[in-house]
């Protein structure tokens, strides 16, 4: 007898079919887990364990002298131990788990390695000793009763900041936190600095106008110690002393201002603001080193006022494109000229947040926008002395013969997107070599209109020369 199941009913079976199925998959796996054999299991364990440490291996912005280098180094050597001392009882598939745990435990130690001994990992750290030096040479006798600071100082931490700036990070984590580290230290102590030299406070008042204010011309005077102590930490010139002591004495300073009964003085009161104000710009310094760590700080890509350059620049590639495919750029001229003025107002309102990285970041998006506006300028120049042409004097025209090939070369390096190392690169440096040997060659003859426009015309070429290194130098933030 056949039974004909209705709709309702076939639907049932087969959902009870479907969840008894799962049921059975779930079943098999909890037996296969069960039944795995030890020695997979302990692999498995140790690849965790291996796993936990990762993030910390590629964000290593360390040396390898460093106690934490040497603390992840025994790790993974440790997990590489214990990855051999794995019984594989000549099975394939054990042998081929163990094979896979050391290898990503080998790949992690060299990575680390790699970090702490990159070539630019080098490169910051002896810029950082230039900076060292620098520090105990003009800052330490300075905090040892020296009369001032000299000016070679702020000369050469200038030089220092910008060729940090230019340490090419290649997009790596741990070159950019060992960069970020090394130029907020060293930015750190060029403001405590300018601010002792430039802001100090408007008081001391005389002892005489109250008893509380010996107490904090006292506490001025420990705060002024406390400066050269931080500038020697920041810089790594000091061993003795360490941040959390640091830290300890000045909100001690703290507490003892606050304990001072001012008597309602409110020259006092000021007084006794202004040095507390002081302390508490000391002790945020000293929580730079878990900057980077805590808030990605390094990481510039994600930053506000980079990505407000990011989109003037993409808006500044939209017009140089339009205007070098355009069939009657002539048009584009005047509006495009405008637009690219508001860019440049735009860059100036970027707030640099003290960082080094966006000033050049700026600096860098500002000449692009301006040669552009150059490349303009020059196009148009060129278009008004055709529409009215004259009688004009042979070196000037050569000047202007000159001008006409600048314009196009100018246009192709405005394309130019490669490096150093490539053939067109080359060639364009060649050409615009070749332009300011022509230039050199025109004799002006005594005409001043001429002098003038060689002059005009070198300036041009170099500064183009100059945007090609710019554009090649494969410099990121």
């Amino acid at each position: 007898m056949n039974i004909q199941l209705r709709p309702v009913e076939t639907l049932c079976n087969l959902a009870f079919l479907s969840f008894f199925s799962a049921c059975k998959t779930e079943h098999n796996k909890s037996m296969d887990m069960g039944n795995q054999h030890p020695s997979i299991s302990r692999l498995q364990e140790i690849q965790k364990e291996v796993k936990s440490i990762e993030q910390q291996v590629i964000g290593f912005s360390g040396l390898s002298d460093d106690k934490n280098y040497k603390k992840l180094e025994r790790f993974l050597t440790k997990q590489l131990f214990e990855i051999d001392s794995v019984d594989t009882e000549g099975k394939g598939d054990i042998q081929q788990a163990r094979k896979r745990a050391a290898q990503e435990t080998e790949r992690l130690l060299k990575e680390l390695e790699q970090n702490a001994n990159h070539p630019h990992r080098i490169e910051i750290q002896n810029i950082f000793k230039e900076a060292q030096s620098l520090v105990k040479e003009k800052i330490v006798p300075f905090y040892s009763g020296g009369n001032c600071v000299a000016d070679e100082f702020e000369e050469g931490v200038q030089d220092i900041i910008l060729r940090l700036t230019h340490v090419k990070t290649g997009g790596k984590i741990s070159l950019r936190k060992a960069r970020y580290h090394t130029l907020t230290k060293i930015c750190a102590v060029q403001e405590i600095i300018e601010d002792c030299v430039k802001k100090q406070p408007s008081l001391p008042l005389s002892e005489d106008a109250h008893p509380s204010v010996a107490k904090i011309n006292s506490v001025m005077c420990e705060v002024n110690k406390a400066r050269g102590t931080l500038i020697a930490l920041l810089m790594g010139v000091d061993t003795n002393e360490t941040c959390r002591h640091l830290s300890c004495v000045l909100s001690g300073l703290i507490a003892d201002l606050d304990a001072l009964d001012v008597c309602g003085r409110t020259e006092i009161r000021n007084y006794r603001r202004e040095v507390v104000e002081d302390i508490n710009k000391l002790l945020k310094y000293l929580d730079l080193e878990e900057e980077a760590d805590s808030t990605y700080a390094f990481d510039l890509g994600q930053n506000h006022s980079i990505l407000k350059i990011e989109k003037v620049l993409k808006r500044m590639r939209e017009i140089k494109n339009e205007l070098l495919q355009a069939q009657t750029p002539p048009e584009l001229y005047l509006s495009s000229k405008t637009e690219l003025q508001g860019l440049i107002g735009q860059l100036d309102e970027v707030s640099l947040e003290k960082n080094p990285c966006i000033r050049e970041a700026r600096r860098r998006a500002v000449i692009e926008v301006q040669t552009l506006i150059t490349y303009v300028d020059l196009k148009e120049a060129l278009e008004k002395r055709k529409a009215f042409a004259c009688e004009e004097h042979p070196s000037h025209k050569a000047v202007w013969n000159v001008l006409g090939h600048l314009s196009e070369i100018q246009g192709e390096v405005l394309s130019f997107d490669g490096n150093r190392t490539d053939k067109n690169y080359i060639r364009l440096e060649e050409l615009l070599t070749k332009q300011l040997l022509a230039l050199d060659a025109v004799d002006p003859q005594g005409e001043e209109r001429c002098k003038a426009a060689r002059k005009q015309a070198v300036k041009l070429a170099q500064n183009t020369l100059s945007y090609l290194d710019l554009k090649s130098d494969g410099w990121e933030y």
